[in-house]
């Protein structure tokens, strides 16, 4: 179910509600969750910036529903009074209903996997393939790098500016589950994700 918040014809956020779950108490963990990642989009785009907001939109995506993972991206594109140009974040949630957990990217792993390692020499390969052009060298993903999961995929992204020139948008590197199944948690949401039925 879509909400929206609006502050003036040019200032609107639409985000999700989870309705109708069986779980009343991680529906509204979940609804709470969305809330505070919407507001702290928000903050991302209003603090240390004196200058007047023109226009601010607030997005989102679901990702996957399916196989007790959820998996949702909110965007916030906000323009600021005589920018060059707007600026736009984004900020996913994954939520495992089966242990009634909101992800962080090391839960999707086996403990003291490699996974950062493993993750980031799989984003250098894309790199060099996709012929990406960064602002500086990478060296690898932070241990809580932004992900989501949709269907058999892990999807890590970076903001902009944070590795390659604005023009080129969200740097965004889908990993297939099946490339890194050794060392993905089994019991968690890629571990579901990875089952052939």
């Amino acid at each position: 179910m879509t909400f929206r918040v609006s502050g003036g014809s040019k200032k609107n956020i639409y985000y999700p509600q989870a309705v109708q779950m069986r779980d009343q108490s991680m529906e509204r963990f979940i609804n709470q969750s969305i809330i505070q990642e919407a507001q702290a989009l928000i903050n991302m785009q209003i603090e240390n910036m004196p200058s007047t907001v023109v226009e601010m939109l607030g997005t989102y995506e679901l990702k996957n529903n399916q196989r007790d993972v959820l998996s949702i991206s909110l965007t916030n594109y906000t323009y600021h009074d005589k920018a060059a140009h707007g600026m736009t974040y984004i900020k996913s949630l994954t939520f495992d209903l089966q242990t009634q957990k909101k992800c962080e990217l090391k839960d999707l792993f086996k403990p003291n996997s490699n996974y950062v390692e493993r993750l980031s020499a799989i984003v250098k390969e894309q790199i060099a393939q996709r012929d990406i052009q960064l602002i500086e060298d990478f060296t690898e993903i932070s241990p809580n790098q932004d992900f989501y999961i949709a269907d058999k995929t892990i999807v890590l992204y970076f903001q902009l500016y944070e590795i390659t020139p604005y023009v080129y948008g969200f740097p965004m590197f889908p990993i297939s589950v099946y490339d890194i199944q050794d060392i993905i948690n089994e019991e968690g949401p890629l571990g579901r994700m990875a089952e052939n039925n």
